[in-house]
């Protein structure tokens, strides 16, 4: 299956070394932000050109699932990485209102370019599962019976292992490349060497994608919670919540007593006392005008931490909750550093 034959040889070309140049100069480029105009304006049209250039290949119907990695033929070879890159490119969206469908629509591009690698059986690596959460055996029982919900320390360690060991791949291939490229770009490479250098690249890619897919499935995770969250406490009448720091869940308790019992139960998920949660927020200086405690001379620590003992007992636990709950509402009427002088330590 040559391109060149069909007479869109050099255009397709074109389209694929345009659209890789532009991701380049994104990936590596001078510009501090990625939503500068100028650097999004060349996100869209390296999509634009890897788009048509995929319609191409698809139209020749230059791979498919079942010849061999021999049958195409070395000039084509790079035509393989047209799904990695309008992944790599989609991500760089930075439309926060489309996110989610940028992260759906990244992934699947990343899938296809694994998918089609494992068909040609270009490295040995786990196809992820086609949607975010592999929802497509949610029906199923889960395998590994009960137990299958506890974290699975060998499977965590191999995962590790598995991590290292594609770093150091990744770093080996990105050598052999860097020293390869001049003489496949200046046109001396016999086709052997050209061979080699596409398929190296898109063992690179691999990694690149693989990696990539984890990513976005851990912050499609997030980006859903908050959504749900959202529905359910819109903001009052349009008002615009500032950006925050996305906080990892955990589950809110009312003391150190509880925190114990609810850990044995969950996990997964870290859990966190009130005043714990106040003081995480106080540091990531959220909650301003809460200062620590303050030590009187000549107390010792015992003492202090008997007195905030008792102090902590006699605050109503309810009300302590309902401050928690209340927080976010508090913060939306209150400016940064009005300080909340009903709960100075």
């Amino acid at each position: 299956s040559m391109a060149e034959g069909a007479g869109a040889g050099p255009r397709l070309a074109e389209l694929l070394a345009t659209g890789r140049r532009l991701w380049e100069e994104v990936e590596t480029g001078a510009e501090p932000s990625s939503g500068a105009p100028a650097v999004q304006d060349k996100v869209r049209q390296g999509l634009d050109a890897l788009r048509q250039a995929a319609a191409m290949v698809a139209q020749l119907d230059l791979f498919s699932e079942n010849e061999e990695l021999e049958e195409i033929a070395s000039a084509d070879l790079k035509y393989l990485l047209l799904p990695a890159l309008l992944g790599a490119l989609t991500l760089k969206q930075v439309d926060l209102s489309k996110r989610l469908e940028h992260l759906e629509s990244a992934r699947a591009h990343f899938w296809r370019f694994l998918k089609l690698c494992r068909s040609y059986g270009l490295g040995s690596f786990h196809l992820p599962p086609a949607s975010p959460t592999g929802e497509e055996d949610a029906g199923s029982p889960s395998p590994g019976g009960p137990a299958a919900g506890q974290p699975n320390l060998v499977v965590m360690a191999s995962s590790r292992q598995a991590k290292i060991e594609r770093y150091k791949q990744k770093k080996e291939l990105e050598n052999r490349l860097a020293s390869m490229k001049t003489s496949v770009e200046s046109g001396q490479a016999d086709e052997d060497q050209i061979r080699e250098f596409y398929i190296l690249q898109t063992q690179k890619w691999i990694n690149t994608s693989l990696e990539e897919v984890e990513s976005i499935d851990q912050e499609m995770v997030i980006l859903r919670s908050r959504g749900t969250a959202k529905q359910s406490s819109a903001p009052p009448h349009g008002t615009s919540r500032q950006v925050r720091t996305p906080m990892k869940p955990f589950i809110l308790t009312r003391d150190a007593a509880q925190a114990k019992v609810f850990g044995a139960g969950y996990p997964g998920l870290p859990t966190m006392t009130v005043d714990d949660w106040y003081e995480q927020r106080r540091r990531q200086g959220v909650v301003s005008g809460q200062s620590a405690p303050q030590r009187a001379p000549g107390i010792t620590g015992e003492e202090l931490q008997k007195q905030q003992q008792e102090k902590k007992e006699e605050e109503d636990d309810e009300e302590a909750l309902q401050k928690a709950r209340n927080w976010d509402d508090w913060k939306d009427t209150h400016p940064r550093g009005y300080g909340n002088r009903q709960n100075v330590g």
